[in-house]
């Protein structure tokens, strides 16, 4: 049984700032996930590309991130948080310069995104292990999902704000040279805040990757991640880039109204993260919640793709949204399965499981669209058939689920009184 950690009466204040400064990185590369979804003719223009094309262009994101995540979580739980994010932090800034100009070639366009993704790894990771050192473990669920609400709020911004300031008041390739510049100012800040919590350590680099020989040899730690990442791409894919184009192409509204509409997917997730980590804290127990916002979200699913015309506006997308917020919950029963000493690398293999989802369903997605419609316009029928693939992901994490054994507080068992013997683990 996984050990826990001896909980804290206080709040480590040094932790709980330079857990805030990272929210404020999660926030930004969450924004910069989105926000191509918004701007999907321009790239399309200026790459030259097809459907497909620029559906692998905007997921290329995923695979360094998916792959990253992995030295993300052995690295800051080897050497602390400070450096390793401050360079992750470097890593986006870099390429969110690089990525919009054509003048650099498709492959200085596509590594520029690479860097974003690679970089954007450290994010979730670094903010978790650092909110383990600042706040009460009895809150996990609450404080991880407080933090996903952070990065879902920039997927929000990166297509409610963004949409309005790249039709009105810059260009879309300055945006992203101004969230760089940014993201510079922001690695220098968090560098400076965040305190060492490493002492020195000895021995091959390759040291880093030791925790997840126990990770990986636990069978819970699979299923959490594949449930998590079923349950992730339908908004990650489905909605951030392609919500805007299915709204406006496949069912004629405009495109300010059809960006809004789109957003409130992941506003949603921004209440629903939280709420449904509270939830599942105060109960202590997580399959049930996990079940519950799984049914909500297959059903307003369902209405979103197939009766969108016959829903109040905004109404479909904000209880999808935040019935998705259930897909957090796998990453705090990952962590309750494993020992505590290995948090951070949790942390990185639900990323790598989540984000390789991303990654390979990013482009079958475009796929199905480009051969749907015959590399013509794409009409409803056409994102109906192909918006499948997320109702089938649904339905997959929810059959799966029923394989996760549960870890909240209220599962475990009752530490004996004194004197008595405590039974073996």
């Amino acid at each position: 049984m996984a050990t826990d950690r001896t909980d804290k009466a206080v709040l480590d204040r040094s932790f709980v700032a330079a857990w805030s400064v990272c929210l404020v990185f999660y926030f930004l590369q969450y924004a910069m996930r989105s926000a191509p979804g918004v701007m999907l003719p321009e790239l399309r223009t200026a790459f030259g590309l097809t459907a497909l094309g620029v559906t692998t262009l905007v997921s290329i994101y995923y695979y360094t991130y998916a792959v990253i995540a992995v030295a993300a979580g052995g690295s800051v739980d080897r050497w602390g948080a400070k450096l390793p994010i401050a360079l992750g932090i470097v890593a986006v800034a870099v390429g969110s310069i690089v990525f919009p100009f054509s003048e650099v070639g498709l492959i200085g366009s596509g590594l520029g995104r690479l860097l974003q993704g690679a970089g954007a790894a450290f994010a979730f990771t670094g903010a978790v292990y650092l909110a383990a050192r600042g706040f009460s473990a009895k809150w996990l669920a609450t404080v991880i999902g407080l933090t996903q609400a952070a990065g879902l709020l920039g997927g929000f911004a990166g297509q409610f704000a963004v949409g309005p300031l790249v039709r009105d008041v810059i260009s879309w390739q300055w945006l992203w040279v101004y969230l760089g510049i940014a993201l510079a100012i922001l690695a220098i800040l968090f560098f400076v805040t965040t305190p060492a919590s490493h002492p020195p350590v000895t021995g091959s680099v390759w040291h880093m990757f030791a925790p997840y020989k126990v990770i990986l040899r636990n069978p819970q730690s699979y299923l959490c991640g594949i449930i998590a990442g079923l349950l992730f791409t339908p908004t990650t894919v489905g909605d951030m880039i392609w919500g805007v184009r299915f709204l406006q192409e496949g069912l004629g509204i405009d495109k300010a109204e059809a960006i809004v509409r789109s957003s409130m997917v992941p506003l949603g997730w921004v209440i629903g993260a939280p709420l449904l980590g509270y939830v599942a804290d105060r109960i202590g127990l997580r399959k049930p919640v996990l079940f519950g916002g799984m049914a909500v979200m297959l059903l307003a699913g369902l209405a979103v793709i197939y009766f969108t015309p016959l829903l109040p506006h905004y109404i479909g997308g904000l209880v999808f949204g935040i019935a998705s917020g259930c897909a957090m919950i796998p990453y705090s029963m990952i962590k309750e399965a494993n020992p505590d000493e290995v948090k951070a690398s949790t942390a990185g293999t639900m990323n790598l499981i989540v984000f390789g989802f991303s990654a390979i369903l990013g482009p079958v997605f475009g796929l199905a669209l480009q051969r749907l419609s015959g590399g013509g316009a794409l009409t409803s029928r056409t994102f109906e058939l192909a918006d499948s693939i997320w109702v089938g992901s649904i339905v997959l994490a929810l059959i799966l689920a029923f394989f996760l054994r549960e870890t909240g507080t209220a599962a475990r068992p009752v530490l004996p009184a004194a004197g008595q013997v405590r039974p073996a683990e």
